[in-house]
């Protein structure tokens, strides 16, 4: 396994959507590995392959991971896609590719979603609260998507001209 580089907003390739897996082969199960080492470490709940460069659709999820322990309920999907979607939720959000910044975003407080799982099969996931609310982060990814494209134009161009800036000087 490796440490996959997470790119950061405003690089503009977090704003392409993902190409489905065709197959979850060797290939997808490595990446999948090297994602979860790199989301863990970084650390983090969610991550998706857009973020690491890839455009895939890949996703790993662990929201049991956010005091940055043991691997606790850990999803690793491929072709996510949500197919019900219930009530409304508000959280506050934040994203590895964000660093630094958390805003509240409104979302569907319960969903449910379809995807191949590590071993190629179809499953479906019944997800409410915070795991529901990292799904639709995580597949929001997949199509180009940021939480802050969720929030008023005035808060996310704020918070994209401090990730310039930051990036700048480093």
């Amino acid at each position: 396994m490796a440490l996959l580089p997470i790119l950061t907003a405003p690089d503009r390739r977090l704003k392409q959507k993902a190409a489905p897996v065709e197959e979850v082969s060797e290939k997808i199960v490595k990446l999948m590995d090297d994602m979860v080492e790199t989301m863990y470490a970084a650390p983090g709940i969610g991550l998706a392959a857009p973020q690491v460069n890839v455009l895939k659709r890949v996703i790993v999820v662990d929201v049991e991971n956010y005091d940055g322990g043991e691997e606790h309920n850990l999803l690793t999907l491929a072709n996510p896609e949500i197919i019900e979607k219930e009530g409304e939720i508000v959280w506050a959000e934040g994203c590895l590719s964000v660093p630094n910044f958390t805003e509240d975003v409104v979302r569907a407080e319960k969903v449910v979603v379809q995807a191949l799982n590590k071993e190629g099969k179809k499953i479906e996931i019944t997800a409410e609260g915070l795991l529901a609310v990292c799904l639709q982060h995580e597949i929001d990814h997949l199509d180009g998507q940021l939480f802050i494209d969720h929030v008023s134009r005035l808060k996310r161009a704020i918070i994209l001209q401090k990730l310039k800036k930051r990036k700048k000087s480093e």
